[in-house]
C-alpha cells in the first residue's frame, strides 16, 4: 500500500497530470512545513496543475500566432499617432469582434504602428483564451493568390479562417 514518491509521480503521469508529477516533491515538502490538511494539499495540487496547464496553453497559442516580436499593448502609445482614437482602442480591447468571429485587418502607411497594435491586441486576446494567427498583408495576398493550386496555401488559409475561441 505504501508507494514511493517516484511511483506516485508515475501514477500522476499516467493520469496525465504531468505538471503535478514534476512538482510533487516540492508540494510534499511545503505540505509538511505548513502542516496542510488533506483538503489544503489537494487544493494546492489542483491549483498548481490548472495554473501550469493554462500557462502552457498560452505558450502554445503564442507560438502558433507567429508574432514577429513580443510587445504588449502597453507599449503602444496612442498619443503618437492619429489613425485610431482611445475609444476605438478600448472597443478593440473588448474583443467583441473576435467573439463574433471577425478578422481584424489593419491598413495604413509604414510606421503608423499597425504591427505593434496588432501584436499587442493578439497577445491580450491569447491571454483571454482566444486563438490568434498573425499574418502580414503581403503573406495574406500571396496565400490568396496561390490558394487554388498550392495545398500549403489552402491549408494555411483554412487554419486562420477557422480560428475560434479556445
Amino acid at each position: 500500500m505504501n508507494k514511493s514518491v517516484p511511483e506516485i509521480q508515475q501514477a500522476f503521469k499516467q493520469l496525465r497530470l504531468s505538471e503535478t508529477a514534476e512538482e510533487l516533491p516540492e508540494l510534499l515538502r511545503k505540505a509538511e512545513q505548513s502542516s496542510w490538511t488533506y483538503l489544503e494539499f489537494l487544493e494546492q495540487i489542483t491549483t498548481y496543475e490548472l495554473k501550469r496547464r493554462e500557462e502552457k496553453s498560452i505558450e502554445r497559442r503564442m507560438n502558433w500566432a507567429r508574432f514577429p516580436f513580443y510587445k504588449p499593448l502597453s507599449m503602444f502609445n496612442i498619443d503618437e499617432q492619429t489613425a485610431i482614437t482611445e475609444r476605438q482602442l478600448r472597443q478593440l480591447r473588448e474583443f467583441q469582434w473576435l467573439e463574433q468571429a471577425y478578422n481584424l485587418i489593419l491598413l495604413g502607411p509604414p510606421g503608423a504602428g499597425k504591427t505593434l497594435l496588432s501584436v499587442g491586441l493578439g497577445i491580450e486576446a491569447i491571454q483571454k483564451g482566444f486563438q490568434v494567427y498573425f499574418v502580414t498583408m503581403g503573406e495574406l495576398i500571396q496565400l490568396l493568390k496561390t490558394e487554388e493550386y498550392v495545398n500549403k496555401s489552402k491549408t494555411k488559409l483554412k487554419c486562420f479562417w477557422q480560428v475560434e475561441n479556445v
